[in-house]
């Protein structure tokens, strides 16, 4: 799967949905991500569930709960005149505050 992924694709929690972070660094066995409002996170390949078009969609079964909890809030400083019409769009579902 590492050789599919490559810096620069969006990352989303599902296919469908608004993206959430954005591949900085691909690995051995990892990619690193950067998510809006909460910085880099290292995530295992593992937790890839597809790669297509460009696009990263993770298993947030296999994510840690930090990373998770990020992901719950990438909309959060969003200014309203610009914000997505949907603003829990690309959140993962029960799994913010």
């Amino acid at each position: 799967m590492q050789q599919d992924i490559e810096a620069g694709f969006m990352v989303f929690v599902a296919d469908g949905e608004m993206g959430v972070a954005a591949v900085r660094e691909v690995r051995d066995q990892e990619m690193v991500i950067n998510v809006q409002n909460a910085g880099d996170f290292v995530v295992p390949l593992t937790a890839v569930r597809d790669v297509h078009s460009k696009k990263v969609i993770l298993d947030l079964d296999r994510l840690d709960r930090r990373l998770c909890e990020a992901l719950g809030h990438v909309h959060d400083n969003e200014d309203p005149d610009y914000a997505a019409l949907d603003p829990d769009a690309g959140t993962p579902a029960g799994k913010s505050d």
